[in-house]
């Protein structure tokens, strides 16, 4: 099969043959449709948070299964599937109190890649998947089975961007109806917060970026007022359009330095801030703990939105099917896979909110 490989950190990918192992015990091979590329992606294949090279990177990923190992139960050979990164056991700490994306067992994939290029050399399966090529191979408890009439491209976006933004929202923070929130950062992850402030009810959703167009376009996934913040005042305007309250939620979905470290003082008292967005290694916030402590104002990181994968990806199928949560319009350009340099190239040039490579 065909496969991305990142070869030097911050280089361009190169299409190579790569074998697949076939499918273990509790393991299921996936013939790819379509994978989105995610910034978690070009942030590992830049480098900034170091591992091991070569690795195949891509993990929004959809497709159909091809192959079961022995012990599958929950899919079956021709079922459309949405793959995601999240593998979980089902029974240690984590798993056990509804934190699957916490899991801590060690599986075999995650001992030894099922991924060799034409040498024989293992290649990683980077964040458990190894997307971007025509087959993937995962561990069960990562697909979860979609109806085939949703759009393979749409599907993809769901394992990822869109159960971590909007799951950060419904899942990590629960926003209650009437809630003031601030989001920042306009990406598909910010916008996919927005549409979970929205369909949780909240009465006030400020998304907050640099770039106009961006702020408009977030308005149609949910999002009542824009703040541009190289041009205004963003405290002052937040504080404005909470009547001086502040905000009660905080979402940064980037991982910029400046964006944690601006988001406490919107709080307002009893406020969260939600870490979203991944920053590179070694990049550090401050904060005020005295404040923070006296107004009884929280912290919450959020990996994956908290995601229960088999619970979050039907409710929102279901919620896109009823025209509630759009997934379509986040979807700026297709590519083939021998094109997937130019896809990520525009990722970083701000041109995109998701391009998504098609099998």
């Amino acid at each position: 099969m065909k496969a991305a490989v990142c070869r030097e950190f911050g280089k361009p990918l190169v299409i190579e043959e790569v074998s697949l192992a076939d499918a273990g015990p509790g393991e299921v091979k996936v013939k790819l449709a379509a994978t989105a590329i995610c910034h978690s992606d070009i942030s590992y294949a830049d480098g900034a948070w170091g591992g091991d090279l070569p690795a195949v990177y891509g993990h929004e990923c959809a497709g159909v299964v091809e192959s079961v190992g022995l012990g599958v139960t929950t899919v079956k050979v021709g079922d459309p599937v949405v793959v995601t990164l999240i593998r979980s056991c089902g029974h240690c700490h984590g798993c056990v109190r509804g934190m699957p994306v916490t899991c801590t067992t060690q599986f075999p994939l995650d001992a030894k890649s099922p991924i060799t290029d034409k040498s024989g050399k293992s290649l990683v399966q980077s964040m458990r998947t190894g997307g971007f090529a025509e087959q993937v191979l995962v561990h069960e408890s990562q697909c979860v089975t979609i109806p085939g009439n949703v759009p393979m491209t749409s599907a993809s976006l769901l394992a990822c961007g869109v159960i971590t933004g909007f799951g950060a929202v419904t899942n990590t923070a629960r926003v209650p109806a009437g809630s003031h929130v601030v989001v920042i950062g306009t990406g598909g992850v910010g916008l996919n917060s927005i549409q979970g402030a929205r369909v949780s009810g909240a009465r006030t959703v400020i998304a907050v970026d640099i770039a106009d167009n961006k702020l408009e376009a977030a308005k149609g996934f949910g999002a009542t007022h824009g703040i541009n913040s190289s041009k205004e005042n963003v405290l002052e305007r937040v504080m404005q359009l909470t009547d001086s309250r502040g905000a009660d939620y905080v979402f940064v979905t980037v991982g910029a330095k400046g964006a944690f470290d601006s988001s406490y003082a919107m709080l307002a008292k009893g406020g969260s801030t939600v870490l979203v967005g991944m920053p590179a290694s070694g990049v550090m916030s401050e904060i005020d703990p005295g404040t923070m402590a006296a107004y009884s104002q929280n912290i919450l990181g959020s990996k994956m939105g908290s995601a229960r994968i088999q619970v979050d990806i039907p409710n929102l199928v279901d919620l896109y099917q009823q025209k509630r949560v759009k997934l379509d319009e986040l979807i700026t350009k297709t590519y083939p896979l021998e094109q997937i340099n130019e896809a990520i190239a525009a990722v970083k040039r701000g041109e995109a909110l998701r391009n998504v490579i098609v099998f």
